[in-house]
């Protein structure tokens, strides 16, 4: 069903679309990342070994969810996506929740993998809906409501996770699976807004059909390069955090998820919200100025990893620790909105959920497939199983990451001003 002129400049059913999309894009993060808060009692039951919680933890999911994010994606600019978001989320929820009764690694790969393959549904055709029912002077702005979803699904994914260990991993599983199959009937039945543009339209100079036109765009390059080094260091805040701070410091995932859980909603939301927002003001004053934003808040990251890292008495400088990880937080979310924003200004109308594929291919490849199984690897190499302490030399990787990730987007954004 096509939309209103209502809805297309952001009225209520708009409004009421991004809140249900937000939502969705909760419970993507809380089935997710729940995993990570319940490394510890799997790994002793189990008796993993770092390289093999990576490998559920990131790969089993990344596998497929990076794959299939472009033919979904392709699929979202011509199909209905509200009934692929709908089936990929009874997908996810369906596994997730089965996850609980997994016996071995093989069949706890296998459910994270199913996990992967319906949440690769979410990102293209979310925001491609979002750039329909808005228009484009909001769309940072609309992306950022929509990705506070992260800080609260990732900040209940260690709340509910550090809270159930009590009653075993596998409840875990039970509680924050199965209930995704109510929401998933909720998101099929949302109306389908019209597009901006044909689904096949073809704009002057670009080919619809040609990912290499997007590949082979400099700027587009270095954005998905940029925030992929970035998203890297990001997302091994929450896949090695507990793991760290249980290991360097001594505090249990229980203790670990409460406050994390509080700190990365209390930081999280502002910065998807505000990030946006800024992100709009940086755009306003320069062709790059998203970019250039992106790249000040993957600098900031820099010394904020580096005291984390290195400061070994948390009780005499808890202040410290916190108020970095603070700031990691807000600069690991910050910048979101402005990335998405890019890709689809970059794109055009036609290429939209293609574009979006493409980016959420190259980040989630870093951060998942590259990112979470190096830093295993390297703490095994390190001889992490008689001295786990060592994990935060495998950790330096991110720091590393953010100053790469920095100077792609600074070039991204000269290429844009261009």
């Amino acid at each position: 069903m096509q939309n209103t002129a209502e809805e297309k400049t952001g009225g209520f059913y708009a409004w009421y679309a991004l809140a249900i999309l937000m939502v969705v894009y909760i419970f993507n993060f809380l089935d997710r990342q729940v995993i990570y808060i319940l490394f510890g009692p799997i790994k002793t039951e189990m008796a993993f070994s770092d390289t093999q919680l990576a490998l559920l933890g990131a790969t089993s999911f990344a596998i497929f969810y990076t794959l299939l994010g472009i033919p979904f994606g392709r699929l979202a600019d011509r199909r209905s996506r509200t009934r692929l978001i709908a089936v990929g989320l009874a997908v996810w929820s369906i596994f997730s929740g089965l996850t609980g009764f997994a016996g071995g690694f093989w069949t706890l790969f296998a459910c994270r993998v199913m996990v992967g393959v319906g949440e690769a549904t979410l990102g293209p055709a979310a925001i491609s809906l979002l750039a329909d029912y808005f228009a484009p002077s909001r769309r940072a702005t609309v992306s950022s409501i929509y990705s506070m979803g992260i800080a609260i699904g990732a900040g209940l994914a260690a709340l509910v996770g550090g809270a159930l260990i009590q009653y075993g991993w596998r409840n875990a599983f039970f509680i924050v699976g199965f209930p995704g199959l109510l929401l998933a009937v909720l998101v099929f039945l949302m109306r389908e807004p019209a597009r901006t543009a044909p689904a096949a339209a073809v704009e002057p100079g670009e080919n619809a059909g040609d990912w290499r036109g997007l590949i082979g765009n400099r700027s587009f390059l270095l954005l998905c390069l940029g925030y992929g080094f970035f998203g890297l260091a990001t997302n091994n805040i929450s896949v090695w955090g507990p793991t760290y701070f249980d290991r360097v410091f001594g505090i249990k995932p229980a203790v670990y998820g409460y406050w994390a859980g509080i700190v990365t909603m209390l930081a999280g939301i502002p910065a998807t919200l505000l990030g946006g927002i800024i992100a709009d003001w940086f755009r306003r004053r320069s062709g790059g100025g998203r970019m250039l934003y992106g790249a000040l808040l993957s600098l900031v990251s820099i010394p904020c990893w580096l005291l984390v890292l290195f400061t070994d008495n948390f009780a005499d400088h808890s202040t410290l620790v916190i108020g970095c990880g603070v700031v990691l937080l807000f600069a690991g979310l910050g910048w979101l909105g402005a990335a998405a924003a890019d890709a689809t200004e970059i794109a055009g109308p036609s290429r939209r959920g293609l574009a979006v594929a493409i980016y959420f291919f190259t980040v989630n490849i870093a951060a998942y497939l590259i990112g979470a199984n190096v830093i295993g690897k390297i703490s095994d190499l390190l001889g992490s199983a008689q001295n786990p302490a060592v994990i935060k030399y495998a950790l330096l990787v991110c720091p590393v990451c953010c100053l790469l990730g920095a100077l792609c987007l600074w070039l991204g954004s000269r290429s844009l001003d261009k």
